[in-house]
């Protein structure tokens, strides 16, 4: 299983997005890793309808016992995870999320520009 959607730089686009991930994800029948997807995939878009503010492309992909989710946009700016939070602040801890709640994370600059963040989750009941 492969899917994708094409977002625009939007806030609109990150209620879009955790919609979307949640319908491709329902087959597995998993409250849990729904929820977690959504919270994750809007964390992502997030960071891109604030930070590089470019159209972007969400993909997710089945890879054995996880779900390979990437986010490309086009920034050269890479996220970094905040060693300290103000616990009053707006935002600053999307990637504290995607580091405690994925099995695996990480950003890949792209060879024209641009970058690719990605995170896994994995799907139980799958060997």
């Amino acid at each position: 299983m492969s899917d994708s959607i094409e977002l625009s730089p939007t806030p609109a686009s990150v209620a879009l997005a955790r919609r979307w991930s949640q319908g491709v994800v329902e087959r597995f029948d998993d409250a849990d890793l729904a929820d977690t997807m959504a919270l994750l995939v809007s964390e992502l878009v997030s960071n891109v309808v604030l930070h590089a503010r470019t159209p972007c492309s969400l993909s997710i992909c089945e890879a054995g016992d996880r779900l390979r989710v990437e986010v490309q946009d086009g920034s050269d700016r890479m996220p970094g995870i905040q060693q300290e939070t103000d616990p009053m602040a707006q935002s600053g801890r999307g990637m504290i999320l995607v580091d405690g709640l994925s099995a695996a994370h990480g950003v890949e600059p792209e060879p024209l520009g641009g970058k690719r963040v990605w995170f896994e989750l994995l799907v139980p009941g799958v060997a």
